[in-house]
């Protein structure tokens, strides 16, 4: 039963993930115009709600993967699940040291901005596919510093592609 909590998807579906990343665009949105610094520990939650159990534990990610993305006319784009597993660990870092330094130290400013860095990197991904984390987790592996072993469809492009229809 643990095992089976804390696991991560392996292919993600990248249209579930890209509208994670537009809830998350919408959550440091609103925390940031209307002063919310509250909303950066929930953030900070789903992140490691995330990272530790996928969408399973994740409001958001429940959400998405339940309710929104069945009910939208795209097929799913599976990818490979440890680059957007990394993606949500360095996200939980950065929405934490945003409620640290926000709610925690009440230096606004501070905060603030590292929770501005969340802002830019989701928009990224849920507007254009680009995945700083996916990003990084690639050049960790060329330096080999992530084992191969890790992500195998990183490596391997043919295990990218759907399988064909029957």
């Amino acid at each position: 039963m643990w095992r089976n909590l804390f696991s991560f998807p392996n292919p993600v579906n990248e249209v579930s993930a890209r509208l994670v990343a537009g809830g998350v665009v919408i959550m440091a949105a609103a925390a940031l115009i209307f002063d919310l610094r509250w909303l950066t520990v929930v953030m900070a939650y789903g992140f490691l709600a995330r990272v530790a159990t996928g969408p399973t534990l994740s409001p958001l990610g429940q959400l998405v993967t339940r309710v929104v993305t069945p009910r939208l006319p795209v097929a799913a784009k599976p990818v490979p699940g440890p680059p957007k597993r990394f993606a949500q660990g360095m996200g939980a870092v950065i929405t934490t040291t945003a409620a640290v330094l926000w709610v925690g130290f009440g230096l606004a400013t501070a905060g603030k901005v590292v929770l501005g860095l969340v802002l830019v990197a989701a928009t990224l991904e849920s507007v254009f596919a680009f995945c700083i984390g996916c990003v990084i987790f690639a050049a960790l592996m060329r330096a080999n510093l992530i084992p191969e072993s890790v992500c195998e469809q990183c490596n391997d492009i043919t295990l990218r592609r759907a399988p064909a229809a029957s």
